[in-house]
């Protein structure tokens, strides 16, 4: 029987805008099991980008329950949380989210900085990394060096540099056109095939949503439908 690495329940996030309560999202139940590909697909405003912050323990529910890897999200503090962003999962942004100033080595790095990790065994593992992702020959390039491509690249390397069980990727595509787009699908994908890592995409195109294993789609705050 496959285990469950995500479990929530009657998931709610409530904004106060004003005198006026939005629902981002309304109450959702489903789980995610580990080694499974699942994108998470909507129309925009659908509340998929607060569900994967929530996921991703970078913002807390309004209610609910959230159990991740067998621990309630709600009884962890904010230390746990940190730990839980920077070892456990890894993400994966539309954006980037890379420090412009900064070279896809020193990048790449920054999780082990945060975790503790030796200043050589830092330079070391950040290029392997980057080797993985094709990017061996660009390491010491700043992100205004590097293609749309190849700043995803920098970042798929960074999210997978403290080996996470589970990668969270919100529309990692959707600033790429479309060859780079299918570099990074395949990537993410070797991934899961390679070395069973839980992968969870946010996205608004079906030709991604096609290439998981399953679909969790919402609308409205709510849940639509849950395919294989």
């Amino acid at each position: 029987m496959k285990e469950a690495v995500i479990q929530v329940t009657d998931l709610k996030k409530i904004y106060q805008m004003g005198s006026v309560e939005v629902k981002a999202l309304a109450g959702v139940s489903f789980n995610i099991y580990w080694g499974e590909v699942v994108a998470i697909m909507g129309p925009s405003g659908s509340g998929k980008s607060t569900l994967m912050n929530l996921l991703g323990c970078l913002d807390r529910p309004s209610s609910g329950s959230y159990i991740l890897d067998n621990e309630q999200v709600a009884d962890l503090n904010d230390d746990d949380l940190a730990l839980i962003r920077n070892q456990k999962v890894g993400f994966v942004f539309q954006s980037f989210n890379l420090l412009p100033r900064q070279t896809a080595l020193a990048n790449v790095e920054l999780p082990m900085r945060y975790a503790g990790v030796p200043q050589a065994e830092r330079t070391i593992r950040a290029k392997a990394a980057l080797e993985m992702v094709g990017l061996g020959e660009r390491v010491h390039h700043k992100p205004t060096e590097l293609s749309g491509g190849q700043q995803q690249r920098v970042a798929v390397a960074r999210a997978l540099i403290n080996d996470p069980a589970i990668v969270m990727a919100d529309e990692p595509t959707g600033n790429l056109d479309s060859k780079s787009g299918k570099e990074i699908m395949e990537l993410l994908l070797g991934l899961n095939r390679d070395k069973g890592t839980t992968i969870i995409i946010v996205t608004h195109d079906p030709g991604i949503g096609a290439q998981a294993q399953r679909v969790i789609r919402l609308r409205d705050g709510v849940l639509e439908e849950e395919k294989a």
